[in-house]
C-alpha cells in the first residue's frame, strides 16, 4: 500500500505480527515532513498493530524535528506495547542520533531483517 503525502511517500508493507514502512521522496524542507511519524500513528492504528520498522534507506538528512517526532511516535507505541525500529539510517542521521544522545532511545539496524530479530546489522 502507498500512502502519499506532503512531503514524501509510505510504502506500507505488512508482514507477520510487523509493519514495514518504507520512506521514499523524502523532502527535509518540506514542512509537513515533521507530521511524518503522526501520519505513521495513524498507519499503524488502522492496522491494529504497534510493531513498526521504519526503513529509511533512501533518507538521507534526518532533520531535528523529525527526529523528536520519531521520540514521541516511540513513547506513543510504548504506551500501546508495541515497538518502534529505525532500518537503514544513513551514517549521517546516525552520527545526528549520537550527537543528540539519542541512539539509545531509537533503535536502529542495518536492516528490515535485524530489526526484527533485534540484532545489530550492518549499517548502509
Amino acid at each position: 500500500m502507498l500512502v502519499t503525502a506532503e512531503g514524501c511517500d509510505l510504502e506500507v508493507d505488512r508482514g507477520p505480527g510487523w509493519l514495514f514502512i518504507r520512506v521514499r521522496n523524502f523532502d527535509p524542507d518540506c514542512p509537513e515532513c515533521s507530521l511524518l511519524a503522526d501520519r505513521v500513528w495513524a498507519i499503524l492504528q488502522q492496522h491494529l498493530t504497534y510493531r513498526v520498522v521504519l526503513e529509511m534507506d533512501e533518507v538521507e538528512v534526518l532533520p531535528t524535528a523529525l527526529v523528536a517526532e520519531f521520540v514521541q511516535l516511540q513513547q506513543r507505541v510504548r504506551e500501546h506495547e508495541g515497538v518502534v525500529r529505525l532500518s537503514g539510517v544513513s551514517p549521517r542521521g546516525r552520527r545526528l542520533l549520537r550527537a543528540r544522545r539519542l541512539d539509545d532511545q531509537i533503535s536502529t539496524y542495518g536492516d528490515r531483517v535485524a530489526a526484527v530479530m533485534g540484532t545489530p546489522g550492518q549499517p548502509r
